[in-house]
């Protein structure tokens, strides 16, 4: 059953006449046992759900009905620990104080329903997903009977969802939440969803609680009873990793705080989703490999939000009643006021139903664990060139990412090159990446059942890890089509005649752009003028994308699809043609290109007296990079001394020497620098630190990083497009108030910003958390502090950024509710938008045409009061009346200047707010699909780097600190890592809890089994690398030997295929890994305590892609 909801969140029925008229062409999933089921919804060509039959004691529903899965496809995730996500907080000890008056004080409390008498199918259940044993034919206590799923009579191991009857009423009535499914990186079973209006997380622990939801899923959370709720954690880092980077990047970055508005070197995290149209997906629409997924969710109801749109309740009042509203809001009070009551407890809940699956469930990457299967056909067939591969049976896939649970694949849902390496016995299918599909997860299973679509190839070479980082993320990387070319005009292109008649000629102007060295797509330029009455006229010219990207076309509607260009492995994987992109869309030097121009009167002191708007015809002069400019900025290139061919610097075109753009750079720094000043006084914040680069060989394999940071250049160029953004952002929200594309930064989550304070305060750090501004100037005045521990700041900045939460674009429209929502936190502004970067954003492209909209409009309205007339370019600029300082809102609500603005918005097609929300939600998702592709990039890089050097020592920071792991910190790396060290066979830790401080010693027990466990201690070796002082060759040999067994047989390759052999031995490590000295036994540990450890590789050739961390001790034992 394909279902969709309304505005309020209800979900209601669709048509199923469709659905049944595909049902015979698509192959069936479920075994003959599973009678009782029926077809789920489709979701794609090659993904089937099944709905379970439900019982009639489930919770809180009426007896007697049939449930379905609410849905349509999503990941989630079980994980090793040693899967670590680079997040962690510092541990905030929470001394809780237990009341007697606490019991006493909840009866007074009219909580939500919960159903107290629920089935614990956990203990029927066995715990197929507990980490660490492998599910699948081949256990010995195997979850389901040897080789086969087919005639097996399996008690339920989960509870039925809930009807949709059922969940639709306990949404009105608050009963239940709608709510975004996330699950803890480090540990599965823990998982936590955001309802909007509560301050915590609700944590949903545990298998059973969780009910078959995957990582990313919207599901319905029923809150538990108080007397249910769990402890707040306080005694190790914080496991919440709401805002957490995903495995790559110590720092969440928007580019907006860390200053990169350009986007030319960082992508922005985002979040968002499609809302919901009046039509169902068809398998054909639905997403594919290579191509970028636009999900149609279901729409949120007023009260929860966690795809980015906020309604009024106008907007829902037609079919949610005020008095469910006023019911919901008095449910949230209530929970708000029980945390309020008892800051120490967590609200815990339960998934009732599955809402909406997340399109990730189409796109699982793992690694199919085949040996065991063969070797238990080996032993029941001799002559393996003969073995049979029958349906029913099955093998595990482990995905690559730790959210996600193990799952199995049957055999006739494995590809036929699969099958047939199988029938030969090749045990190197296990090396190989695959992409698979979630298709069913009932009741009775306890892991989900996926089937395999096609191999990427060995997993530790980088080209397939890439091909399978895209196909996870739904990166179109396809190349376009004759169709989308067919839209773009034939080379030789210069300026049409009429576009020289209409837009403003600033061809004799001292343009110049500055970039990255290697660079292509240049979309803004700048110049500057000097007045006689001390003003200077400053000028950003970004490049008209929307002249050749017209509204409807097939172009349009391939940009809106990728959304943001994608940069992997020195490669780009841009929105538009690089015909565009790089030759008549890009300011390039030399020759005449449209632009969108923005020129303001700014005076010394950075005050903006007046702007003029327009497209404009403009020659860029000369292209320079950051180091150019730097070197302009630093006096190195003067007007004295400059000799182009002697400093290498580009060619200059037109009638310009190189002192004119000397003098142009250095009057743009200087304006730079005060608008700079300007913004940090009104409050804007920065969260930045050094940034790791990686330099490629000749076949494309990291060799090397190193560390940069960004200078005054990047600085001068950043403060300009800022100021246009902003302006564009002012422009079209007056214009347009309903259909303006613009971006928001929320405030940080309050008590994480208090935690954050709590934790300086403890170490002696003052911290201002009152507002952004006054935060920024306590890190700076903390950065002047521990000059000489910059390790601690970039620790810092890294906490400071956890609180953050998401930029967002949105449409103005959509967020009637109060305008105080629009305003970004980090640059202190009420208004922004992104409009400087249409080459690499599609939103951009939509701000241009809203600009023009807005242009056309106001000569519309000009010309029909004789304004314009005779007047000269100063007295033109002095009458605009829409995208001049002082907006005429009585000109705009005239009967002529609506006119105008309508008939404007048609020609130039701007989106009605509806379709403007949908497309800002779906440019936010594609944004954060870029970012985790950024960071897994990166994580390959840095895990093919280590593979190399095999053993990198390093000295690191303690973040976190607990009983069983520590969190630390290396900056060498500029990534955190876990050590876990309880349960390890001759190592005995002892924590003491007074003082927050954990004590480690060798111990000479033995001890083979965990203690009321199958399973075994882990070894010495995985958690230390112990040097003995008097054989110091030996510790070389011990190494070596670690990583020979850790690297097995596969090397690192790159794209060619070239093996990655013989890498540098650890003997020949370099002298700054030989100054890092070993520990020794035993080894107290505090916060913020400097240890050495060892870092290596692990995973590729049969698993997950991981970065290791063991502590680096020496010891005479």
């Amino acid at each position: 059953m394909v279902v969709e909801q309304s505005q309020t969140g209800v979900v209601e029925r669709v048509d199923e006449s469709s659905d049944k008229k595909d049902k015979k062409k698509r192959r069936p999933r479920r075994s003959k046992q599973n009678s009782s089921s029926v077809s789920g919804a489709v979701c794609s060509s090659v993904n089937e759900l099944h709905a379970e039959a439900s019982e009639s004691s489930i919770l809180g529903s009426p007896p007697n009905c049939v449930t379905s899965s609410v849905a349509f496809s999503s990941p989630g995730g079980v994980g090793k620990a040693s899967h670590v996500a680079f997040s962690s907080m510092p541990p905030m000890h929470i001394n809780e104080q237990q009341s007697l008056n606490e019991a006493r004080w909840v009866q007074n409390q009219d909580m939500p329903p919960s159903e107290h008498g629920r089935k614990m199918f956990s203990k029927s259940c066995p715990e197929p997903v507990s980490c660490d044993e492998p599910i699948g034919p081949h256990t010995k206590s195997g979850i389901f009977p040897p080789q086969q799923v087919e005639g097996s009579s399996q008690k339920p191991c989960f509870e039925p969802h809930w009807p949709l009857d059922a969940v639709n009423e306990a949404l009105k009535k608050g009963d239940v939440f709608r709510a975004l499914f996330r699950v803890n990186a480090h540990n599965r079973l823990e998982a936590y969803c955001t309802i909007n209006g509560v301050p915590i997380d609700v944590l949903i622990d545990g298998i059973d609680a969780q009910n078959r939801a995957v990582e990313g899923d919207i599901v319905a959370v029923k809150i538990d009873p108080f007397s249910s709720w769990t402890k707040m954690k306080g005694s190790a880092p914080t496991i919440d990793n709401s805002n957490a980077t995903e495995d790559g990047k110590l720092f969440a970055e928007c580019p907006e705080m860390t200053g990169d508005s350009k986007g030319k070197s960082k992508v922005g995290a985002e979040v968002g989703y499609f809302r919901n149209k009046k039509s169902v997906v068809s398998s054909e629409a639905s997403p594919s490999f290579g191509k970028a997924a636009c999900p149609q969710l279901l729409d949120p109801i007023g009260y929860d939000n966690p795809n980015g749109h906020c309604f009024s309740d106008s907007n829902t009042s037609h079919t949610c009643s005020s008095m469910d509203q006023k019911e919901v809001k008095n449910v949230i009070g209530r929970i708000c006021s029980l945390i309020s009551s008892f800051p120490s407890k967590r609200p815990t809940g339960r998934v009732v139903a599955i809402i909406e699956k997340s399109p990730r469930r189409d796109a699982i990457v793992g690694f199919l664990g085949v040996k065991q299967w063969l070797s238990y056909k080996q032993d029941a067939k001799k002559n393996k060139h003969s073995l049979t591969i029958p349906d029913q049976e099955y093998i595990q896939l482990t995905p690559t990412d730790p959210k996600f649970p193990r799952m199995m694949v049957l055999m006739k849902d494995l590809p036929d090159c699969i099958k047939k390496r199988l029938g030969e016995a090749d045990e190197t299918v296990e090396m190989d990446l695959v992409a698979a599909q979630i298709y069913d997860w009932s009741v009775e299973s306890p892991v989900p059942q996926a089937y395999v679509m096609h191999l990427f190839g060995r997993g530790g070479e980088i080209e397939p890890q890439i091909a399978a980082i895209l196909f996870e993320n739904a990166i179109n990387s396809s190349e376009f089509s004759p169709e989308l070319l067919s839209c773009l005009p034939h080379l030789p292109w210069e300026v049409p005649e009429e576009e020289l008649h209409k837009r403003k000629d600033l061809r004799n102007l001292c343009i110049f752009t500055i970039d990255p060295a290697t660079a292509t797509d240049l979309d803004d330029a700048l110049s500057i003028e000097m007045c006689t009455n001390g003003i200077f006229k400053v000028g950003i010219h970004i490049a008209d994308v929307s002249y050749f990207v017209l509204p409807h076309t097939s172009l349009d509607a391939e940009a809106q699809l990728r959304s943001t260009s994608v940069h992997v492995s020195q490669r780009k994987l841009p929105i538009l043609p690089p015909l565009l992109t790089e030759d008549i869309g890009s300011l390039g030097p030399g020759v005449d290109r449209l632009a969108f121009s923005i020129i303001w009167d700014i005076t010394s002191s950075g005050s903006v007296l007046g702007r003029w708007i327009g497209r404009t015809v403009i020659c860029s002069c000369c292209k320079l990079s950051y180091e150019h400019a730097q070197d302009i900025i630093d006096g190195i290139l003067d007007v004295n001394s400059v000799i182009a061919p002697h400093h290498g610097l580009p060619q200059l075109h037109g009638n310009f020497e190189w002192p004119d753009v000397i003098r142009s750079v250095k009057g743009l720094y200087e304006i730079s620098k005060v608008l700079k000043e300007n913004r940090f006084n009104d409050g804007a914040l920065t969260l930045e630190s050094s940034k790791i680069n990686f330099l490629f060989d000749e076949f494309g394999v990291p060799f090397d990083s190193i560390f940069c940071g960004r200078k005054d250049s990047n600085f001068l160029v950043e403060e300009f497009t800022l100021l246009a953004n902003r302006t564009a952002a002012e422009v079209i929200s007056r214009a347009f108030p309903g259909s303006a594309l613009l971006r928001r930064h929320p405030e940080p989550n309050l008590r994480k910003l208090k935690e954050f304070e709590a934790f300086c305060s403890k170490h002696g750090l003052e911290l201002d958390i009152s507002s952004s501004g006054r935060f920024c100037h306590s890190l700076e005045k903390l950065r002047e502090k521990l000059k000489d521990d910059s390790v601690l700041f970039d620790i810092l900045v890294n906490f400071a950024s956890k609180p953050m939460q998401l930029a967002t674009y949105f449409c103005s429209g959509d967020l009637t509710v109060s305008e105080n929502d629009w305003g970004h936190y980090a640059l202190a502004v009420p208004l922004y938008t992104h409009f400087t970067s249409p080459l690499r954003r599609y939103p951009d492209i939509l701000v241009h045409r809203t600009l023009a909209a807005a242009l056309d409009a106001e000569d519309m309205y000009l010309k029909h009061q004789r304004l314009l007339t005779k007047f000269k370019y100063g007295k033109e600029r002095e009458k605009r009346c829409f995208t001049g300082i002082c907006f005429d809102r009585d000109a705009a609500e005239s009967n002529e200047g609506r006119e105008a603005l309508s008939a404007s918005a048609v020609k130039n097609g701007i989106p009605c707010a509806e379709i403007l929300a949908d497309i800002a939600a779906y440019c936010n998702d594609r944004k954060l699909a870029s970012r985790h592709v950024k960071d897994a990039t990166n994580k390959l890089y840095m895990w093919v780097l280590l593979k190399n050097k095999e053993i990198l020592l390093s000295e690191a920071r303690v973040l976190g600190l607990g009983p069983k792991f520590m969190s630390i910190y290396i900056q060498k790396l500029a990534i955190e890592r876990r050590i876990y060290y309880d349960d390890v066979e001759g190592l005995m830790a002892e924590w003491l809890e007074t003082t927050s401080t954990q004590v480690l010693s060798l111990s000479t027990s033995k001890r083979s089994h965990r203690r009321g466990s199958l399973g075994k201690f882990k070894a010495l070796e995985d958690v230390a690398l112990v040097a003995s002082p008097y054989y110091p060759d030996l510790e070389h040999c011990v190494i070596n030997k670690h990583v020979h067994d850790l690297r097995g047989s596969q090397e690192v390759g790159e794209d060619t295929g070239r093996s990655l052999e013989d890498p540098e031995p650890i003997s020949r490590i370099s002298s700054s890994d030989i100054e890092v000295d070993p520990a020794v036994f035993p080894l107290t540990v505090r916060l913020l305590s400097t240890i050495p450890v060892a870092l290596h590789a692990l995973g590729g050739g049969d698993g997950p892609l991981d970065i290791g961390a063991r502590l680096y001790m020496s010891s005479y034992f």
